[in-house]
């Protein structure tokens, strides 16, 4: 096939063949087209591919409230697992975001953003990043509160003091002493008076229906390879229990029922008790509650593939082309839904994906919402800076979004960062998909956007779990962790370093002209964050029009070092780092109180 022939099929199919002049790879086109199912020697039309052309403006809308039209509102955002307490075990849990919630609440919160909380690998949990779920349906059983369960348990005395006291959450102790009690409340008492009541077990259980079933299985399953030496993930599993219809993996499911059982009463005791933070956080006064994230895709060696590898598209992996933060791409090592087999199937697995997010949430944050539109894919063994985005289906994906999102009465926020195609904000907008406005981003020719200027569907905030708390950025801890890395080298770093001194003083310069610190002002001259400027960029940030604004946890409290630094694994501990003080003391602290009161003040309830 000629080159024109092969664009021309790739067209097709929404992959892009060139940016500017830099024309993608022969190799990547064809090893796109086969992960669609597209064969070259088969003429478009007939490769059953999803249309691109359907008007998104038929999509629908998400819910807005009048009240959150009339008068804007704010709440807090931290990490789960960074949260401490005298009574968790080494992580924070359900139950310090149920504590978390009521703080919130009183202070005035309408709603608590929290990192992803879908399930990882139990199995191996030093594979920490809540953003490589194993199954993004299911939920986090690390995250169980063990105070809360149908019956009493206890943790190895030193293993519990070491984790408790550690500067970093300990996952691999955390893993072995809650597995531990876990299984021994399982063995004695599962179900203990009408809280933990059998019925509600089996009436869970029939819900999740075969996607729960095979979810349990393949934790089973994978605790079982583990032991046996194999890793977690299934690929490196003996063939015969690769699929899991094979009839080994069935003997297994027989002879290790009691061990599946487990797996879906943790996964009964998770909900219920991600359930009652949610309530939790709403008898506060929260009008929102709960704001959950859903990561953009799944590890390719995890549950969520295992169960049903249909809809995973294989031999590539998501992840970005190269940018400011990393000068030769990044490659995320997730697994993608297949647009073609989506197209197939209704858009069923993913409608079933975010009702799974919706049934605890008030509102979903869509991590890199462009994968409605497209996704940046990187064939297997292929550098990341051979990557090309591939198209889906907008109008179909949006429209599953603003239907749940109606039928769940949930407010959605779309993160929309880094490289976005044209007019596809301009949808999001028309759905009532809220953008996502970061402070240190809105700038243009060296000055920060004024306050005025940020659109009123939109949660705003100082930054994210991928960018330095305001006091980092301030120091530029974020520029020297990148050098460190090799995520930029030498010269981008000197660069880098002295246009953040441009531009600190131009923030200080916008927070001057909105009022919010004083005339003449030369705070952007030190090196150590001011207190009033952490300040005035939370009443810069109330005094914009967007309708939610995201306080960080971590800019009042810590931890301060950043959550986690893209383009690294093990070099950074992302993912680890522990606030320095007990949820119960947060309320207490200067700059909590400071900047939750001017929230309150900036952003009342109507």
């Amino acid at each position: 096939m000629d080159r024109d022939a092969l664009n021309a099929l790739c067209w097709a199919a929404g992959i892009t063949t060139a940016y500017g002049d830099r024309e993608v790879p022969e190799e990547t086109k064809r090893a796109l087209l086969a992960a669609l199912g597209v064969s070259v020697d088969l003429p478009p039309e007939k490769a059953g591919l999803p249309r691109y052309d359907t008007d998104p403006a038929g999509a629908g809308a998400c819910p807005l409230p009048d009240w959150m039209r009339e008068t804007p509102t704010w709440g807090l955002f931290c990490q789960l697992y960074e949260l401490r307490s005298a009574r968790s075990w080494g992580i924070g849990d359900y139950a310090d975001l149920a504590g978390l919630a009521r703080i919130a609440g009183a202070a005035g919160a309408d709603f608590i953003g929290i990192n992803p909380v879908h399930a990882l690998f139990l199995a191996a949990p030093d594979r920490a990043s809540p953003f490589t779920p194993s199954n993004r349906r299911f939920l986090n059983p690390l995250y169980i509160a063990m105070d809360d369960l149908p019956a009493d348990t206890r943790a190895d005395a030193a293993k519990l003091a070491a984790v408790q006291a550690a500067e970093l959450v300990d996952y691999e102790t955390v893993a072995e002493i809650k597995r531990k009690g876990l299984r021994a409340v399982f063995a004695r008492k599962p179900f203990d008076g009408n809280r933990w009541a059998e019925s509600d077990f089996d009436a869970f259980r029939a819900a999740g229906g075969v996607a729960l079933e095979r979810h349990a299985l393949f934790e089973a399953l994978s605790q079982a390879m583990v032991a046996k030496g194999h890793d977690a993930g299934w690929p490196d599993w003996p063939e015969a229990y690769r699929d899991p219809e094979s009839p080994a993996v069935a003997r297994f499911a027989r002879a290790q029922a009691k061990a599946v059982t487990f797996q879906v009463w943790i996964q009964w005791i998770a909900a219920r008790q991600l359930g009652a933070a949610c309530e939790a956080g709403r008898n506060a006064g929260m009008r929102i509650g709960l704001y959950l994230d859903l990561a953009v895709g799944e590890a390719p060696d995890g549950s969520a593939t295992w169960s049903d590898n249909h809809f995973a598209l294989k031999g590539v992996a998501v992840g970005a082309p190269p940018d400011v933060f990393s000068q030769g791409g990044q490659n995320w090592a997730l697994s993608a839904l297949s647009p073609t087999a989506l197209a197939r199937a209704g858009y069923a697995p993913f409608r079933e994906l975010i009702a799974a997010q919706l049934e605890f949430a008030g509102a979903l944050r869509i991590d890199h919402a462009m994968a409605l539109r497209q996704l940046f894919l990187i064939p297997e063994g292929a550098p990341a800076s051979a990557g090309t985005h591939v198209a889906y289906p907008l109008a179909e994906m949006l429209g599953v979004v603003t239907e749940e999102a109606e039928k769940y009465d949930a407010v959605v926020i779309g993160e929309d960062l880094g490289w976005v195609p044209d007019g596809f904000r301009d949808v999001l907008q028309a759905a009532n998909v809220m953008a996502y406005r970061i402070l240190y981003f809105e700038q243009d020719w060296g000055l920060f956007s004024r306050a005025a200027t940020y659109p009123e569907k939109a949660l705003a905030c100082v930054s994210t779990h991928d960018l330095p708390t305001l006091a980092g950025w301030w120091s530029g801890d974020d520029i020297a962790l990148r050098e460190r890395f090799g995520l930029i080298d030498a010269e981008k770093a000197a660069s880098d370093v002295a246009r953040r001194i441009d531009e600190r003083v131009a923030m200080v310069n916008a927070f001057v002209d909105g009022g919010q610190l004083p005339a003449g002002a030369d705070d952007g001259a030190e090196d150590v964050l001011p207190a009033r400027v952490l300040m005035a960029a939370y009443r810069f940030l109330a005094s914009t029009p967007s309708a939610l604004v995201g306080v960080r946890l971590a800019d009042l409290v810590g931890p301060g070092e950043q959550t986690n630094v893209p383009g690294t694994t093990d070099e950074h501990p992302n993912w680890r780092r522990r606030s320095v003080v007990t949820v119960d003391e947060i309320a207490e602290v200067p700059a909590f109180r400071a900047v939750t009161a001017a929230m309150r003040e900036m952003r009342p309830k109507g």
